[in-house]
């Protein structure tokens, strides 16, 4: 017999209610509850709350509604309150009852000001660890690379900094103090390298850290930059920072390297990036650190394209180290000619009488004042390591890293990662540590603590040890145990980690 809806008439009284009950029990916000401790956070900001006024929300209640925020990818901060009392899973997750009051919209804004981004590092940093520690991250080898961020910001904001000044005059006076409010926040050392002439000249009054930048043949825009390293095991996010749009990214290599041993706590011994990291100052950075640079040449691509293509490069011209010259294809000498102190390099070169008789001319050169050569003060060093970055195992390493940064960035676009939600590089900076924090989080829930290399362990082939919340010691102690035993299993006595 067909049934037929009835008019709802709701209860005044809902007893034997339970959101627990309400919510399946492998629901992922459930295992993140489990997983992660929240509470670290009451020390993190302590410093920034008085002692008198209104009771603010708990500190880890704001820090939960910020991950939602990024995880669910919802519009607006306003929507998200509002809808936070249709989700049971969210109240759930938040500790909230179903007859609790929800604080207002303006509780996130204001603790982003009062906490600032240290506060949102700090959890990208111990999720990090826990994927340490859950032997997701082997350490050893990192992927490099960054993507540009569109800014909440229109080009119609930009106007020119002089003509400005005219126009406006006392107006633009207190213009430029709103805008030079964020300017007063810490700020990276390379921040203001990259800024080229339209970025000197101009500027955003929506966005005034924003630079104008164009990717590919798209149209310039007010935009940011997200440099990110990844482990080679799972794809951990184990250091990752924002720019001005403005920034090369090879400048950042070193920070990057730098982050991943301050959340890791291990060293890396390869780095893998693509043609704009292969330049001298990196790789005399690896070098003086023991680091394999498998990152391609930049000079060598350059030299095939522009002016430079289809003329000889430099590695055709045979280097004499007793007579300090070169001898070029044609078998002319190039001679010292000047030091470039800046480039810490030496100016090889010929004269043009000399090139003009030569029958490789047009293969050589197509300056009119002949052709020269520049040699490093440290080009052994930097022989050495463009040898191992043409090698086999870093072209191997290069084509892997294609696909591990385009799945990152991919996996981030889910989250909001392509447009700034906020104004500002700090509040910038707060988006991309929660934006790397959520993929940590999926990729160990995904994996769990079963990682290719469990701290103390030796991986699949032979011993393996899952352990409990004790973390690295306890698993230090069953490693020193099981070191005889080949081939064996062994679980931590304390019952195992569930998520």
């Amino acid at each position: 017999m067909m049934g037929k809806e009835q008019s709802l008439q709701p209860s005044l009284f809902y007893t034997n209610f339970n959101i627990d009950q309400r919510v399946r029990k492998d629901h992922p916000l459930r295992k993140i509850k489990k997983l992660i401790d929240f509470d670290f956070i009451y020390q993190e900001v302590k410093s920034s709350y008085g002692t008198n006024g209104h009771m603010s929300a708990p500190p880890p209640v704001i820090l939960k509604l910020m991950l939602l925020l990024v995880m669910y990818n919802v519009r607006s901060e306003r929507e998200l309150m509002a809808t936070v009392p249709e989700r049971l899973d969210w109240l759930l997750f938040l500790g909230y009852d179903i007859a609790d009051e929800i604080p207002g919209h303006s509780i996130l804004s204001k603790a982003r000001k009062r906490w600032g981004k240290e506060a949102f590092r700090k959890l990208f940093e111990r999720i990090v660890w826990q994927c340490v520690e859950a032997g997701l991250v082997d350490g050893e080898k990192i992927f490099c690379d960054s993507s540009l961020i569109d800014a909440d910001a229109s080009n119609n904001s930009v106007v020119n900094r002089e003509s400005l000044k005219y126009r406006i005059e006392k107006g633009y006076q207190i213009l430029e103090e709103r805008l030079d409010e964020v300017a007063e926040e810490p700020q990276a050392e390379d921040d203001t390298e990259g800024k080229g002439e339209a970025n000197r000249r101009y500027i955003s009054t929506t966005d005034s850290d924003a630079t104008v930048m164009r990717q590919g043949g798209g149209k310039s825009k007010l935009r940011y930059k997200s440099h990110r390293a990844i482990d080679s095991a799972y794809g951990v996010i184990t250091a990752t920072e924002m720019t001005t749009g403005g920034v090369n990214e090879a400048h950042r290599l070193g920070a990057l390297v730098t982050t991943h041993k301050s959340t890791t706590n291990k060293s890396v011994e390869t780095v893998v990036g693509d043609t704009k990291y292969g330049t001298v100052e990196n790789y005399l950075y690896c070098y003086d650190r023991g680091i394999q640079a498998h990152m391609p040449d930049l000079k060598r691509t350059q030299e095939q394209s522009g002016l430079r293509s289809g003329i000889f490069g430099e590695d055709a011209f045979s280097y004499d180290a007793e007579t300090d010259s070169y001898t070029c294809p044609g078998g002319n000498v190039l001679r010292r000619r000047s030091h470039k102190e800046k480039r810490q390099a030496i100016e090889y070169a010929i004269k043009f009488k000399i090139c003009k008789e030569c029958h490789l001319l047009e293969q050589c050169t197509k300056s009119k004042t002949g052709r020269s050569v520049k040699r490093h003060m440290r080009q052994e060093e930097l022989d050495v390591m463009r040898h191992h970055a043409a090698s086999a195992p870093a072209t191997r390493d290069i084509r892997t890293r294609q696909h591990f940064m385009e799945r990152s960035f991919a996996e981030a676009t889910r989250y909001g990662f392509k447009r700034s939600r906020w104004r500002g590089l700090w509040r910038t900076s707060i988006q991309d540590y929660l934006i790397a924090a959520v993929q940590n989080i999926n990729i160990l829930i995904r994996h769990g603590y079963k990682g290719k290399k469990a701290v103390g362990g030796r991986g699949k082939e032979g011993l393996h040890l899952s352990f409990c919340g004790l973390g690295k010691s306890c698993a230090q102690i069953l490693g020193k145990i099981c070191a005889a035993i080949n081939h064996t299993t062994l679980r931590c006595p304390i019952p195992e980690f569930k998520m």
